[in-house]
């Protein structure tokens, strides 16, 4: 139902735009036969509007994916640096949060782990919405930010990293085997913010998958089965990406090609001090308007990275 509920979506996007380059050819006609020039600024209106979602909808087109149609997990973790990364992935988690409310997505918070002085340790975001994984999956790697930090007393510049994961929500559409015996559940009480009950309960669910060794937490939800739910959502994606890198690491052995493993190099740099400038290194793409990308307008990096990867393998 979902997949039906996606399609017509998508089918009725294209019908509605249709249907407004029809009327928009009746007025341009309309204009001529009457010689009403009133009309030209009108008509140009129309002309940008109709081209800005022509432009988005055959984007879409490119979005071709195995999963990018799908929901997404966005995780952020601060790299090693202490408060002033673990500040940074607050930043980060802001950030992306801004772009899904820009989208009209609707992004949940599904766990935090609080830094000790300021910012975050961890984060993970569930951003729900079409294409929201086809559009997300760009920001997979490690981000770098150059600024004179606010927690240095001699305010001396420091650059942070830290690392963006982004897994695609397969939910029940893609069987991914899992056995449950291989798994270990453990319950512990939740430590971060939610008042006494999430303070006095053993609410928190910390999942590990023996065989892998991967694990997923979550404590936001106020219950324990909510939590598993949640963890076990988590888990999925997590071994469902695993089995996807195995794939491409043997496509990569074929062609002959090194795949690097970890963290590796930054994709994309924040320059806070002594210019302003956020740049790609995947695209060169780049910016002076940092205020404006911190604050969710993501889309044309974005779209710059995504137009480079055709023909490349997904």
């Amino acid at each position: 139902m979902r997949q039906l509920s996606a399609l017509k979506e998508e089918t009725e996007s294209w019908q509605k735009l249709e249907q407004k380059v029809n009327e928009l050819a009746e007025l341009v006609d309309l204009s001529v036969q009457e010689g009403d020039v009133s009309l030209e600024q009108e008509i140009r209106s129309e002309i940008d509007q109709v081209s800005s979602q022509l432009d988005r909808l055959d984007f879409q087109l490119l979005l071709s994916g195995e999963y990018d149609k799908t929901d997404a997990i966005l995780a952020v973790h601060a790299g090693a640096g202490g408060t002033e990364s673990q500040d940074w992935a607050e930043m980060l988690l802001r950030m992306y949060m801004r772009w899904a409310e820009k989208r009209g997505y609707r992004a949940e918070l599904w766990d935090t782990s609080p830094g000790e002085e300021a910012g975050i340790k961890s984060a993970m975001l569930e951003v729900k919405g079409n294409y929201a994984y086809g559009y997300l999956r760009s920001e997979h790697g490690v981000h770098r930010l150059v600024r004179l930090s606010p927690f240095d007393a001699d305010h001396a510049r420091h650059t942070s990293f830290a690392l963006v994961e982004v897994l695609p929500e397969v939910g029940q559409a893609v069987e991914v085997s899992i056995n449950p015996d291989d798994l270990k559940i453990e319950a512990f009480r939740s430590s971060g913010p939610g008042g006494q009950h999430m303070q006095k309960t053993s609410s928190a669910v910390r999942i590990t998958h023996v065989p892998t060794g991967l694990t997923a937490s979550c404590q936001s939800q106020r219950s324990q089965y909510q939590n598993k739910e949640v963890a076990l959502k988590v888990l999925q994606a997590r071994l469902l990406d695993l089995e996807r890198a195995k794939e491409a690491e043997e496509r990569a052995k074929l062609k002959g090609q090194h795949l690097s493993a970890g963290w590796g190099n930054q994709i994309r740099s924040y320059v806070l001090h002594p210019y302003r400038m956020v740049k790609d290194h995947r695209t060169d793409h780049e910016t002076g308007n940092t205020t404006a990308v911190l604050d969710g307008d993501l889309d044309e990096f974005m779209e710059v990275y995504l137009r480079s990867q055709l023909g490349k393998s997904n």
